[in-house]
């Protein structure tokens, strides 16, 4: 299936020049959505780990309907001041902007193999910070799993250190 045949790219959103993949077209699509989530199971399958973390807001989706499909934990990785314990933070810039994320301290325990999922790939800041965060905790990154990556903004370099793997792939 081409996933990307069934994502709405949504012109000058946030800002201006920017294009936004919007995946409420593959979500609202049940065999679109069944097939991201079976293809994230086939890929992962014999992959060594414990914990599924995804980051707000679209990687909770993917993250939570894997977990429950492997029977692992869900760890989430959300915007400043949506978690109610102590947290790890990590600031980050976006293509349109700059952010934070935040995870709480006790979500993960040393040693613990971390799958982090998220819906797309653009300049890796997110999931550099994502990442950090997970470190901080003394967790180990197993895999990192997308739906989309837009090769053209390189953000892999950001997260070159991990196993990536992308659904689909945009070259321009």
């Amino acid at each position: 299936m081409d996933i990307l045949k069934r994502t709405r790219v949504v012109q000058d959103f946030p800002k201006p020049g920017i294009g936004f993949f919007d995946i409420t077209t593959v979500l609202k699509d049940a065999e679109a959505f069944k097939y991201v989530i079976d293809t994230f199971h086939k890929e992962y399958t014999d992959l060594e780990f414990d914990l599924i973390a995804g980051i707000e807001a679209r990687g909770f989706i993917f993250a939570s309907a894997l977990a429950l499909k492997m029977n692992k934990g869900l760890v989430l990785i959300r915007k400043p001041g949506k978690l109610p314990a102590e947290t790890y933070k990590e600031e980050y810039a976006l293509e349109y902007g700059t952010n934070a994320i935040e995870m709480h301290k006790d979500a993960i325990s040393e040693g613990d193999k971390v799958l982090l999922l998220d819906d797309l790939l653009a300049t890796g800041g997110t999931l550099e910070a994502a990442s950090k965060v997970i470190e901080k905790a003394k967790g180990k990154i197993a895999g990192i799993g997308l739906m989309i990556e837009l090769d053209f903004l390189n953000g892999r370099e950001k997260v070159k250190n991990y196993p990536i793997f992308s659904i689909a792939n945009v070259s321009e």
